[in-house]
């Protein structure tokens, strides 16, 4: 039975409308809310402002008395150093006492209800868990181990076993644990308020892992009363289901030597190629079900490696209700969502990855959220997380809900959770998903539609300084993690330093280079000589920022067809132009991303709903683009000339860009020692023979890659190994006489000195 069926609120304390003042309305009487009768009535109500005051074990005078409040229990008996005791009831909503002699805490009780014999600790004896540190922390916005203290975790408190409970909800009167563990009965557990902090604290004692729970609250004003599910829960029940889940972390790392090695891995001058992966939909089983997290990693490590890839990415994988949302949308920040198994199950998938030597990077989605009125959305009953105000507040393009940058307690929960995926799933990078749309207050917005900051400006001061902070606490307490921003505009330094005035990411995607390299390419080749410039201007900002080139996700939904349907021409053309644009890709400066399929040339637009058409290898065109990607990768990775000065334009040099009628291409590519790779593309469909090139040196060169290979069932048109020729050509002492493939890549290398 799920949670959303089982939620209900219970009909003798439901809130009426207006303030509460001396007199509380209950079961139709009105009540005198002064003295030990007022207290209880406020207990059974579920409306008393400290539970802990008057529940549990008090002194009065020289003795002391124990309060419990059971609904629905008729027989209740606390457990004493002279054995089990009756306590009177005194109401009959379900509270009883017990008065004598001081009792040594924690005690016991024993009851009785319809449901059969319980018998637990009284949670009303414990004292509080996060500790007065973690509180002001908070409260600050720096507490940034925030997933160990608030959410729902399995621990020893005082002694006992059991589970404490802590969210921040200032808003609220009244905030109660509720799950089948109380008949999603919020009179049971209310929370302890720690002061005016807003946090709210409860340790449930002999609660056991496996359980599902939500919050109950009552909000202070409006007397509504709601539930909402855990914002810093680490599992959920299965969608549509909505309720939190207690996990323990049982898994036992084995990638020491990985993340030693990765503190001190100098990854601007390493290769990087990532495969950019939605896991719903790489690969399913027989019925069209979901694989597990345990049976992708097995899968997908031995295609990565065989394939060449050094990094992973994942689309996110953060709980979300929507599978069309393709988990942009995400409702539990720190929960690996459950599709795929269990909080241990992914930790056992990136473990796997990092023993066979690949990076697991994360889509990370801090600028917006869904506003499923079960989640984060009006959280306490008023705009917490969010903006009041729309122009602030609401994505109105996504129907989602912007974060209050200006809290510290919703900076503190971001930064937290950037934090948690580092720490408790050893990822190795955020990329962090639309980085324009936090840093400008009139992002997709029409005049009037937003509000200037303070200094009446566009930028979004708040978010700004916001990603600066995530970037350097990510770095301070995880040496060698990288931080990669989708940012679309010509904002400057987005991966410089921050103590620079950058914002301090590693690197940012390089979205212009996409979009021109793929509006080149999607023209007819007879026209491509009236573009070049598509092709030849990235290098006018090439080594403003550290770049990763994307053929994402983004480029291959919503009508924008596949890559191989975008390309033009006849079958063998459309193949070739794919053939190209990696080939181009590969050897153009900066690291590298392609979505799965991309590499084998899938042919329809990606469906998240169900698997990639793994059947088309079964034709020589397709595996011929598989085979191609393959050892471009093995390639890319084997010579430093080809990525070790990707960021600094030492590694890059023209040979000639200005062949724009023959729709012609070349240039070097160069590493710190001298050693390079000459790169010529032929962007017609026609062979050009005895092309003259420019080399740098005398020697022998031979291809070392070409796009139109009969193994990537290409037309096999190619060079010899060839000695240069003592011809200045181009500025360069020596040259070249070659034939260029028709819609091919030539990659050379000079293999003997003369």
């Amino acid at each position: 039975m799920a949670a959303t069926q089982r939620e209900q609120v219970h009909p003798g304390w439901r809130a009426e409308e207006g303030a509460v003042t001396a007199m509380l309305k209950h079961d139709s009487t009105a009540i005198d809310l002064s003295g030990e009768s007022a207290d209880c009535l406020a207990i059974c109500a579920a409306r008393h402002p400290d539970p802990f005051a008057w529940l549990g074990q008090h002194v009065a005078g020289q003795q002391s008395v124990r309060r419990a409040f059971l609904p629905g229990a008729f027989r209740v008996e606390i457990q004493t150093p002279k054995g089990w005791r009756a306590m009177e009831p005194i109401h009959s909503d379900g509270v009883f006492i017990h008065q004598g002699e001081a009792l040594p805490l924690p005690y016991r009780l024993r009851w009785e209800d319809r449901h059969g014999l319980h018998e637990h600790y009284d949670p009303y004896v414990f004292g509080p868990v996060l500790g007065d540190l973690e509180v002001y922390l908070f409260g600050e916005g720096r507490l940034y181990e925030a997933y160990h203290h608030l959410g729902a975790h399995r621990r020893q408190h005082e002694g006992v076993d059991g589970v404490s409970f802590a969210v921040w909800a200032p808003n609220a009167e009244r905030v109660s644990v509720v799950g089948d563990f109380n008949d999603w009965d919020g009179r049971f557990h209310p929370m302890r308020a720690r002061g005016l902090s807003g946090l709210w604290e409860l340790f449930v004692p002999d609660l056991a892992v496996g359980e599902i729970y939500k919050f109950e609250m009552r909000h202070r004003d409006s007397g509504v009363v709601f539930v909402k599910t855990d914002p810093y829960a680490n599992a959920f029940e299965l969608r549509p289901s909505t309720a939190a889940r207690v996990v323990e972390d049982d898994h036992v790392w084995t990638d020491q030597d990985w993340m030693a090695a990765r503190a001190g891995h100098d990854w601007q001058h390493a290769p990087m190629n990532i495969y950019e992966v939605h896991l719903g939909s790489w690969q399913r089983d027989a019925a069209g079900h979901f694989l597990s997290y345990e049976t992708l990693a097995e899968r997908l490590v031995t295609y990565c490696k065989d394939m060449g890839y050094t990094h992973i990415e994942l689309m996110p994988v953060m709980e979300h209700p929507l599978d069309e949302s393709w988990g942009y949308q995400v409702s539990g920040y720190f929960a690996p969502t459950s599709r795929f198994g269990t909080p241990d199950g992914f930790r056992a998938f990136v473990d796997h990855f990092h023993q066979a030597g690949i990076g697991v990077l994360l889509d990370w989605v801090p600028g917006h959220f869904p506003k499923d009125d079960w989640g984060l959305a009006r959280f306490d009953g008023t705009a917490l997380y969010e903006h009041a105000d729309p122009r602030e507040g609401e994505h109105s393009d996504w129907g989602t809900y912007i974060f209050n940058f200006g809290r510290n307690e919703v900076r503190g929960f971001l930064l937290a959770n950037a934090c948690y995926w580092a720490d408790s799933f050893h990822i190795d990078g955020l990329r962090v998903d639309a980085v324009a749309s936090l840093l400008y207050r009139d992002y997709s917005r029409q005049e009037g539609e937003w509000i200037p900051n303070q200094y009446g400006g566009r930028e979004n001061l708040e978010a700004i300084d916001f990603l600066r902070e995530m970037n350097v606490v990510l770095n301070a307490r995880h040496p060698g993690i990288l931080t990669i921003a989708e940012e679309s505009t010509s904002w400057p330094m987005v991966s410089r330093p921050t103590y620079v005035g950058g914002l301090g990411f590693s690197m940012k995607w390089n979205m212009g280079w996409m979009n021109d390299t793929l509006a080149y390419l999607e023209q007819d080749p007879i026209y491509r000589r009236f573009h070049q410039n598509d092709l030849t201007f990235s290098q006018l900002y090439a080594y403003t920022e550290n770049f990763v080139l994307p053929l994402s996700h983004d480029e291959v939904v919503h009508g924008k067809r596949s890559l191989l349907d975008k390309m033009p021409g006849d079958a063998w053309q459309r193949f070739a132009n794919l053939r190209l644009l990696f080939s181009y890709q590969f050897a153009h400066p900066g690291k590298k991303l392609n979505f799965m399929g991309n590499e084998f040339g899938q042919g329809q637009e990606w469906d998240c709903g169900r698997a990639l058409d793994w059947d088309l290898l079964h034709w020589d065109w397709h595996q011929g683009i598989q085979h191609l990607s393959r050892d471009l990768a093995h390639l890319y990775r084997d010579i430093p000339a080809l990525y070790v000065q990707d960021f600094q334009s030492e590694g890059f040099s023209w040979v000639d860009c200005h062949d724009a009628d023959q729709s012609v291409l070349s240039f070097l590519r160069w590493d710190r020692d001298g050693g390079f790779v000459l790169a010529v593309f032929n962007f017609t469909p026609v062979p050009r023979y005895n092309y003259r090139l420019g080399v740098p040196a005398a020697g022998q060169y031979h291809e070392i890659f070409n796009s139109d290979a009969g193994a990537y069932h290409g037309g096999n048109v190619g060079n010899l190994p060839q000695q240069a020729q003592a011809q200045a050509w181009m500025g360069l002492s020596h040259s070249l006489e070659l034939v260029l493939p028709p819609l091919g890549a030539l990659y050379l290398q000079l293999t003997r000195t003369t």
